[in-house]
């Protein structure tokens, strides 16, 4: 199948010393093709008189008799030799020693292991390399050198060298292409375990793992032979005896054959003479199966969907500095016929065995399994029920009295009677532990998203926010009064009031949030907890995780990154510019839309923690990585997408913002407690909207709003909302927030209607707006509940639905804000 031998060269070696040369010139009775001629020198000119192999390969044998070989990549040039004795019915079965691999054992340092490197290195002299006798005088000189290295090291070079202790990573040995199925499910977390070894312990531009450590996982699993580059038809591209392809084919529990459009590189790279090499290849591993009783199926190495999609996975693997490109497109998606035909060579009967019938009886011995296991996986905690509800309790004796206001009572009774029938109540003392500790450490912590609208979250101090309706209660006697008139608003801006007992100033509280908002109506919504703590202090916060439930129990939230609209069309403008391209605007649009989702690189969510319950391990929900699969960090992700196993384990978001940490500063530099300021100090709300309070000797604010260093309200985009709206509460401010973070609700929604003259507090800032407002108007709960959900997650609402919110009297503009 290969290029026959053009030159045979040898030194023979006595006790350190050159005894001997071997070197002849070979005429390979085909022709040395350029390629060739450049690496070897070696032209036909030079061998067209020179004599046969079958007349030098015995004089060879006869130089190198009782000798133990050595060469440099020495399986390449014996299966040579191997090769053409066996066609000439020599015998050769030589011991031999591989300067390659003794090399990379001695001096795993080196950056590559190449013969001229090694003579660099070693200070061996080498003349006119690629030429057989130069090359092989050289490869003499770096065993002995080598040898003087391990002796040295006080070793011994003898029979069990191949036992020799190295640093060289098993990562880089010589390594197969290889398809691994899971057949049986309790194989699965096995196979997880063995997958994240290979992405952290034997990666090297790939996963990889020792075949000698596949018996540990082989169990319930199908190892098959892989394309190409797999062991089994690399044998036969290096001409192995048939006694050492048979040993390698035991191994595998099916064989891979794949079309000869697939492989027609293996020609043009010199592997192979011809495609009938290709065709005899494919019939000798279905012989081959024949004879072991194994499944032969055929593949067709699936790259892209259609034939013509080659030229986008092209632009993508040119952008990532790939040159050998396809010339046309060979791993698409065949068709049953097609496959059926590509293999036509096999016979009919042949044919649709390997196309149709092995596939599917291949397919009948996979059990139906899932990838991650259904249900709901959360951590556990001892008592961590009858903890979150005493926490609360004793909290809101604290602020309400020991006799508790029933409006209190009631709604944090719901509210945990949810939160523990569902399970969440170990999420809920998480967090508390978590927020405690980090207040204790005197870092402030924020919470993100829906956190805000449980009242259980505010007595066990995960928020401060208090979800209630607006409230007045006296810090002494704990008098309380609710009023609902101010539903919708912040307490905050209530006016101030004395207690009619203590006569002193009540607390205002309470932003009217419903508890719906955060586990929905049935209570079973799965919390959505996001916490901001200082950015310096997140790392102690996640190890802080750890010594809660154990190293091995928590993991960063692995991420998948994609090729986004400006990455895609950077690869479309290099392609079509460094190739010479001529592509229409719109044609290269139709490129960049083509890749973008392409899974580009692994990483890790700024916050998200995946928290694995005491009973079980990671890896019965998925395998694990180094972000990025670098292999210096001291990071583990998850492999799968964080987004894939959320709501089967927990996902805490435990984010590094710079806010705590800003104000944990201005409270160190100041002494001022941040949690004893007003949240209705006029001076301070005068920021917002004027800059008066700031008192500037020269004003640098040309907007006239204060808000130039505030976090969330000094962009130019939210200090245009400030001058369009002019907010003076508090509510009004939380409304703007909402409104700056949302997706389509200023700009061309809410902006226009406040220019109409509708006010501030009707427009929709936050998704509970929609609900209370609905509700507010008479329509019922649930149905408030799914509009909000429905709006929130960017659906259209369908015509019962707006017809519903007409019969409600709801305005026009407000479904149409909806709508938006």
């Amino acid at each position: 199948m290969k290029n026959n031998i053009t030159e045979i060269g040898a030194v023979r070696v006595e006790n350190g010393k050159v005894v001997e040369y071997f070197n002849e010139l070979i005429n390979p009775e085909q022709e040395i093709t350029q390629e060739i001629t450049e690496i070897t020198g070696i032209t036909n000119e030079m061998v067209a008189d020179k004599p046969l192999i079958s007349e030098i390969m015995p004089k060879f044998l006869e130089f190198s008799k009782d000798a133990v070989f050595v060469a440099h990549n020495a399986e390449f040039d014996i299966s040579f030799i191997k090769t053409n004795c066996k066609r000439l019915n020599l015998e050769f079965n030589p011991t031999f020693i591989d300067t390659m691999g003794f090399a990379r054992s001695v001096l795993p340092h080196l950056k590559n292991h190449k013969l001229n490197t090694l003579c660099k290195e070693l200070g061996v002299k080498l003349l006119n390399h690629h030429r057989a006798s130069f090359d092989a005088e050289a490869c003499s000189g770096i065993l002995l050198e080598l040898i003087k290295i391990i002796e040295k090291e006080g070793k011994v070079f003898d029979e069990n060298i191949n036992t020799l202790e190295t640093k060289w990573p098993v990562a880089k040995n010589i390594s197969y292409n290889s398809i691994i199925y899971v057949k049986k499910m309790e194989a699965l977390s096995g196979f997880y375990k063995m997958v994240s070894e290979g992405l952290m312990k034997y990666f090297r531009r790939v996963a990889g793992f020792p075949k000698s450590r596949l018996k540990e996982y082989r169990e319930g699993l199908l190892i098959g032979s892989g394309n190409w580059d797999g062991e089994l038809f690399r044998a036969f591209i290096e001409e192995k005896s048939e006694e050492e392809i048979l040993e390698i084919a035991k191994f595998y529990d099916f064989f891979e054959i794949q079309p000869l459009s697939n492989l027609k590189h293996l020609f043009f790279r010199g592997k192979v003479l011809n495609f009938d090499n290709l065709k005899e290849i494919n019939k000798k591993i279905y012989e081959i199966g024949k004879k072991l009783g194994k499944l032969v199926v055929a593949t067709g190495n699936v790259k892209y969907l259609d034939k013509n999609d080659y030229i986008f996975r092209n632009v993508i693997l040119y952008g990532q500095g790939r040159k050998n490109l396809e010339k046309e497109g060979s791993f698409y998606y065949r068709t049953t016929n097609e496959m059926l035909e590509e293999f036509s060579y096999l016979g009919k009967e042949e044919a649709y065995e390997v196309v149709v019938k092995n596939t599917n009886i291949f397919k009948d011995m996979l059990d139906d399994i899932l990838p991650i296991p259904n249900g709901t996986f959360p951590p556990f905690i001892e008592g961590a029920d009858e903890e979150l509800r005493k926490i609360c309790y004793d909290k809101a004796k604290s602020i309400y009295g020991e006799h508790l206001p029933k409006i209190v009572e009631d709604r944090l009774e719901r509210e945990l009677g949810s939160i523990i029938k569902n399970g969440y109540a170990v999420l809920y003392i998480i967090a508390q532990k978590l927020v405690w500790r980090s207040n204790d450490d005197g870092y402030l912590v924020g919470s993100r998203g829906s956190v805000g609208s449980s009242f259980a979250a505010t007595m066990a101090g995960i928020t401060e926010v208090n979800p209630l309706i607006p409230h007045y209660i006296c810090p002494k006697c704990k008098h309380s009064e609710f009023h609902e008139e101010y539903s919708g608003q912040s307490g905050v801006d209530m006016p101030d009031k004395e207690c009619p007992e203590c006569k002193i100033n009540m607390i205002k509280d309470g932003h009217d949030i419903p508890f719906e908002v955060f586990l929905g109506f049935d209570g079973d919504k799965e919390p959505d907890i996001d916490l901001n703590f200082a950015g310096e202090y997140q790392s102690t916060c996640h190890k802080y995780t750890e010594e809660l439930f154990g190293s091995d129990k928590v993991y960063r939230a692995g991420t998948i990154g994609t090729v986004s609209d400006k990455t895609a069309f950077g690869y479309v403008k290099k392609y079509v510019e460094e190739n010479e391209l001529s592509l229409t605007a719109g044609n290269i649009r139709r490129y960049v839309r083509k890749i973008v989702g392409v899974k580009r690189t692994s990483g890790q969510h700024p916050g998200g923690v995946m928290i694995v319950p005491h009973n079980k391990e990671i890896y019965d929900f998925t395998p694990i990585q180094f972000p990025a699969d670098d292999p210096t960090s001291e990071t583990k992700t998850t492999h799968f997408s964080y987004k894939s196993i959320s709501g089967r384990i927990l996902k805490l978001d435990l984010l590094g913002h710079d806010v705590p940490t800003i104000i944990k500063h201005l409270g160190d530099l100041t002494g001022v407690d941040p949690l004893n300021i007003p949240m209705d100090d006029k001076e301070t709300l005068n920021i917002f909207y004027s800059t008066d309070s700031l008192k500037f000797i020269d004003n640098i604010s040309k907007d006239g709003v204060g808000t130039l260093g505030i976090p969330e309200y000094g962009t130019n985009f939210v200090r245009q909302m400030l001058l369009d709206t002019r907010p003076k509460t508090l509510t009004e401010l939380i409304r703007i927030s909402g409104l700056s973070h949302g997706t389509d609700v200023w700009l061309g929604n809410a902006q226009e209607l406040i220019k109409k003259g509708i006010p501030l507090k009707q427009t929709i800032c936050t998704r509970d707006d929609i609900m209370t407002y609905l509700i507010f108007n008479g329509l019922d709960n649930k149905r408030s509940f799914k509009i909000m959900e429905t709006v929130r997650k960017g659906k259209s609402l369908d015509e019962e639905t707006e017809s519903y919110m007409r019969e409600n009297k709801i305005p026009e503009w407000y479904i149409e804000s909806c709508k938006k």
